[in-house]
């Protein structure tokens, strides 16, 4: 059995214990809490939208060589159009179907990041079993601070933000678009991921070292694990293996650092 089989049939056993199970309960509810209000509010402002319309006109004429400018202005509620939308049952359903399924996508996405941010207030605890299970002999020391996390996650956030809008000439692109729009979530999930479970057992250098000699392996890592989060629900129950997952990796890399520079 090569070593990643290995970290995988651990991750597995040490998900379905009894304090693993009741680590998942709480992203679990708190997630579902969250994203059922944004989703309807979300969902709720499309429909507004569309039951809702402002229309501008500006036309210009010349009469006996003068220009003149008429502008109109006016709002679409409950006119012809709406009314034969939102009436026709079938017209209704269709328009409330786009509205929703881009809402649907959007919690979709959405959950991703609030699980992130929920999981993280669990990370050293998860990886505590995890060493007390597994790795009694490799200290965590960890480098983490509140201060320095929350800088971080913001300018992760902003960084996401800003990738999201340099690649929107890419989302009219077929293929590409998944790519351009499902890469900067990707982004922030590898970095809070890796961020949050090596600062809970690494120390900074070690960390570094990690990240340079094996970078390529751990960001295939998150990436399969952020592929496996686009299942719808996944992440609600999965988010705690995630953190197991990369714990064990993290966990054996810094005990050979340590045993190399101990040799």
């Amino acid at each position: 059995m090569n070593e990643e089989t290995s970290i995988l049939s651990l991750s597995i056993k040490d998900l379905f214990t009894k304090k693993m199970i009741a680590y998942s309960i709480m992203p679990f509810i708190i997630s579902m809490i969250v994203l059922y209000i944004l989703f309807f509010i979300v969902a709720g402002m499309g429909v507004d939208q569309l039951t809702t319309m402002d229309i501008q006109s500006t036309q210009t004429t010349i009469e006996n060589g003068v220009p003149h400018t008429e502008s109109f202005q006016a709002t679409l509620q409950n006119t012809g159009i709406i009314k034969f939308l939102m009436s026709s049952a079938l017209t209704s359903w269709i328009a409330s179907f786009f509205v929703y399924t881009i809402g649907g996508f959007l919690v979709l996405y959405l959950s991703i990041f609030v699980a992130l941010i929920v999981i993280g207030f669990l990370t050293h605890k998860i990886l505590q079993e995890v060493h007390y299970r597994h790795y009694p002999d490799v200290a965590m020391v960890g480098y983490s601070n509140a201060v320095e996390s929350i800088f971080l996650t913001l300018k992760w956030v902003l960084i996401m933000v800003v990738l999201f809008l340099v690649f929107i000439p890419l989302y009219f692109i077929p293929i590409l678009n998944i790519i351009a729009f499902n890469f900067p979530l990707y982004y922030f999930f590898h970095k809070m991921m890796t961020y949050d479970v090596s600062s809970a057992i690494c120390t900074k250098e070690e960390a570094m070292k990690i990240s340079y000699f094996h970078g390529s392996t751990l960001r295939l890592k998150t990436l399969g694990l952020y592929l496996l989060s686009l299942i719808p629900f996944v992440i609600f129950f999965a988010s705690v293996f995630y953190v197991i997952y990369l714990g064990h990796s993290y966990f054996l890399e810094t005990r050979k650092l340590r045993s190399a520079e101990t040799n």
